[in-house]
């Protein structure tokens, strides 16, 4: 699942996320889902419940439960806002818990100098308290703007093409070492 953090408007995320999902496909091992959490919507959490209990009250929260618990590896596709990730990603992996465990997740990232680094370094600390396991490999794209076309096509060089190569790699070789890790807890539960 590729997950399309900001929604804000005019935002770089859609041609940046455009870009990776054509190279996802090209790889060829991916069944790609794409969330646009714009198109999402999901409310600022808004469930009474802890969502360890998985006992969700909004329709909302269930399509999103069942959207995250088919998938077996995830890419973030998130800008740095003021040296943090949006707060639209942050609601999205908070209203779930156990659909997120023992399944890798990699990051696409953009800004300026700092390439959404500093948004990845944050993130890292909250995947893993879901039990999502970081891979290390990642694409940080620095002043992405430079790689936008006019027709708001990127035109990715080859670091990012590389980078993106080999997070899928990586995505993949995490995403077979966990399997049984999630079978395990599927059968247990």
């Amino acid at each position: 699942m590729i997950i399309i953090a900001s929604t804000r408007p005019g935002r770089g995320g859609w041609p940046v996320a455009q870009w990776f999902i054509r190279r996802a496909s090209e790889h060829g091992a991916f069944d790609i889902n794409v969330v646009d959490l714009i198109e999402l919507k999901l409310p600022l959490l808004d469930e009474p419940n802890h969502p360890r209990l998985r006992q969700y009250t909004q329709p909302h929260t269930h399509e999103w439960s069942e959207q995250v618990d088919a998938a077996d590896a995830f890419v973030f596709v998130t800008p740095e806002y003021n040296h943090g990730y949006p707060a639209s990603l942050k609601n999205a992996i908070d209203f779930l818990h156990h659909e997120w465990r023992h399944k890798p997740v990699g990051f696409v990232s953009y800004g300026g100098v700092a390439a959404g680094t500093r948004s990845v370094e944050q993130l890292q600390q909250v995947v893993t308290a879901v039990r999502l396991t970081p891979v290390i490999e990642q694409v940080n794209i620095p002043f992405y703007q430079q790689f936008v076309a006019e027709d708001g096509v990127v035109q990715a060089n080859e670091v990012m093409e590389q980078a993106a190569d080999t997070m899928l790699e990586s995505l993949l070789r995490w995403e077979a070492a966990l399997r049984p890790l999630r079978q395990g807890v599927a059968q247990a539960g």
